[in-house]
């Protein structure tokens, strides 16, 4: 071969490293470069004095040679390449210094590129500065937004309509409460918590096949339809989107006209107050929500708690299967207004449905629900969920997850200012410090912390730790219940708003303190508490007077929650103003603002009857009997005065009735084994 050939094929040399963005060859040594010349003009001459057939193969070694020491590994090359595809203004510098390196080595070695070479390599660099550009134009503004297409939930996350209603959106009343209210859909189900418990086999038993021999797959969240369930069809609930305002939709569920009778037959059937007549709306219309509900409430009367949860489910299967397409549980960005009545069942269903799963022994499951239940309305928070979350917390041992709750919503709740969150939130440092991976130092500061709110939530409410003793059956020491502060004083001196707050927190997690290490930190508490109260700490002077101007009064929502919660020792304390006034399980103590899209229509007034004295006596006995029958009218004051006279005879032949009967006594015959009987007396 000759030299020209030889200066040919190292020119086409240097065009290739010109392509591969000058870093190859500006990243060598000035040395290294001389020595490559030295060994090129080596083979040269090996070349001139070898015989012409191994020219070839010399050559070919030399090029993989030369290759080699330039291409040492070929992934660095893709990873320049990438590296140097995010920012374009390196391509720019990069092609300048690769000009001028070749321009200077043309000029050394005194190389004639062919101009055809030339071109090829100015087409292949346009082809490979294209499709950086294609990559360039997708990775920067994604990043770590590329996802997958399985991946649906991030998916949707990205997918927003023009119109700005999106599916899931981040910004949805602050950060912090998006990683409270954040649901997971599978923790959802029940039978995943209790499959982590005994596994699948125990769970699921002989359940399998039956589930695959089925006509159609369910896709519920909440509940999956059963056997013994009657067919669902559609009982003309349905779901609107009202409007969407901020990232966040206001939904609410709509009744038919046909709906709407069923909801006048179902209040007529509650005033008779015979459970019969609900289970005879029930066969007709096996998935009316209200029904379900009330009927729910009966068998957990009558104990039958098997059934009252299947009534609850079967109720959640027919509001899932009414949802709005765009209604998410776990976005957290869905609003129900409790305002309107056709929104309560879903509340009430949800609430009832939590407790269930709490008995039944899956707190974590239970938690999601309380989490959603809050979501539909985290402003006002209706059924206040705040009073029973933190206790779910703890069940489930989430003590970081409670603390971060308390640190993000303390600043708009004041969520120290309610018993349960002050004892709990210490309660949950405390289990933090007895963790065996934490650090020595971070152990010594959670327990400071645990300490410090354990005595200033005894200080803020000392009338929860007599009850809480008695519950847990502690006998407390005499120093403490001789103390004027921890004695009787403190439960008759607290007002009734308080006594409801702490006796909700006391009936409800007097568990979570019956440890023997929680039981051992609290006496020492209250010890260090009463040398604080000896000493006069100005601290129990300021949250006595904290005391005094607070809770004057329970807003409406904790009277509420008290009374789904069933707790005996809070329902004795409330007020009178909502004991004395009729309580409904299915709709317990109504908004007074209330949005009313529909009411009952009013009743036909009904004269005086006809029927004879003695009948009317027969059918007041009947348990629904009512004698005027509907409202009478203002304007129809005879009739009024007749059925009034009417009501009174009656009432007065009750009572005659009563006597006569309560008078009549029965004179027993004589019995023929009576010693003392006399022969003569039946002669």
């Amino acid at each position: 071969m000759s030299t020209r050939a030889l200066r040919r094929l190292r020119g086409k040399q240097r065009g290739q490293e010109a392509l591969d963005l000058g870093d190859l060859t500006l990243g060598d040594s000035p040395e290294k470069q001389v020595d490559e010349e030295e060994e090129e003009e080596q083979q040269l001459d090996v070349a001139n004095v070898s015989p012409p057939a191994n020219k070839k193969d010399s050559s070919r070694k030399s090029k993989k040679n030369k290759a080699q020491k330039s291409l040492g590994n070929i992934y660095e090359l893709i990873c320049d390449v990438d590296n140097e595809a995010e920012d374009p203004h390196l391509d720019e510098e990069a092609a300048k210094t690769d000009r001028n390196t070749t321009s200077g080595l043309e000029k050394d070695d005194n190389i004639d590129v062919d101009k055809p070479d030339q071109k090829l390599q100015e087409a292949s660099a346009k082809v490979k500065k294209k499709k950086k550009k294609k990559k360039t134009k997708a990775s920067p503004e994604e990043g770590l937004r590329t996802v997958p297409d399985d991946n649906i939930d991030l998916l949707l996350e990205n997918l927003e309509q023009p119109n700005g209603l999106s599916l899931q959106s981040e910004n949805c009343g602050g950060s912090d409460r998006r990683s409270v209210l954040h649901v997971e859909h599978r923790n959802l189900n029940p039978e995943t918590e209790l499959k982590k418990y005994f596994g699948a086999r125990a769970v699921l038993g002989d359940q399998r096949p039956r589930h695959r021999n089925r006509q159609f797959q369910s896709s519920n969240w909440m509940t999956a339809p059963k056997d013994s369930w009657p067919r669902h069809s559609r009982p003309g609930l349905s779901m609107t989107l009202l409007q969407s305002q901020d990232g966040i939709q206001y939904f609410t569920f709509e009744h038919s006209r046909d709906y709407q009778q069923l909801q006048f037959k179902f209040l007529d059937a509650v005033e008779s107050m015979d459970p019969n007549n609900i289970v005879a709306l029930l066969q007709l219309n096996p998935y009316h929500i209200d029904s379900l509900l009330q009927l729910s409430d009966v068998f957990r009367i009558q104990e039958n708690q098997e059934m009252a949860r299947d009534l609850i489910e079967r109720a959640l299967y027919s509001l899932e299967c009414a949802f709005h397409p765009l209604f998410s549980l776990t976005s957290g960005t869905s609003r129900l207004d409790y305002l309107r009545p056709e929104n309560r069942a879903f509340y009430l269903a949800l609430y009832k449905h939590m407790i269930f799963l709490e008995k039944r022994g899956c707190p974590r499951t239970a938690l999601e629900y309380c989490k959603l239940i809050l979501s539909l309305d985290p402003d006002s928070d209706p059924l206040c969920m705040l009073l029973i979350i933190d206790f779910l917390m703890l069940r489930t041992r989430e003590y970081q997850a409670l603390l971060q709750l308390y640190q993000d919503w303390e600043e708009h709740r004041n969520l120290s200012q309610l018993p349960n969150f002050a004892f709990s939130t210490a309660l949950s440092h405390f289990h933090l410090s007895k963790q065996e991976d934490m650090d020595p130092e971070e152990s010594d500061k959670q327990r400071q912390k645990a300490d410090l709110m354990l005595q200033n939530a005894l200080i803020m409410f000392p009338g929860v730790l007599m009850p809480l003793l008695d519950l847990c059956s502690v006998q407390p020491d005499a120093a403490v219940t001789s103390h004027s502060f921890f004695g009787p004083k403190s439960q008759i001196g607290q007002s009734l708003a308080l006594a409801e707050l702490t006796a909700l927190y006391v009936g409800r997690t007097y568990n979570v303190w019956r440890e023997a290490g929680v039981m051992l930190w609290l006496e020492q508490s209250v010890r260090e508490v009463l040398r604080r109260v000896d000493a006069k700490d100005p601290l129990v002077e300021d949250y006595q007077n904290k005391r005094k101007q607070r809770y004057q009064s329970a807003p409406r929502n904790i009277h509420r929650h008290v009374l789904l919660c069933e707790i005996k020792e809070a329902i004795s304390s409330l007020p009178l103003e909502v004991t004395n006034q009729p309580v409904m399980s299915f709709d317990p103590l109504p908004p007074l603002d209330s949005v009313i899209s529909y009411a009952q229509p009013e009743r036909q007034p009904v004269g005086a009857s006809n029927e004879s004295t003695l009948s009317l006596f027969f059918r007041s006995l009947l348990p629904n009997f009512n004698l005027q029958g509907g409202p009478r009218q203002e304007d129809d004051m005879e009739v009024a005065r007749a059925g009034h006279e009417l009501n009174q005879e009656v009432n007065r032949l009750m009572v005659a009735m009563r006597d006569m009967l309560a008078n009549i006594r029965f004179q027993e015959p004589p019995r023929e084994d009576n010693p003392y009987r006399d022969e003569e007396e039946w002669d």
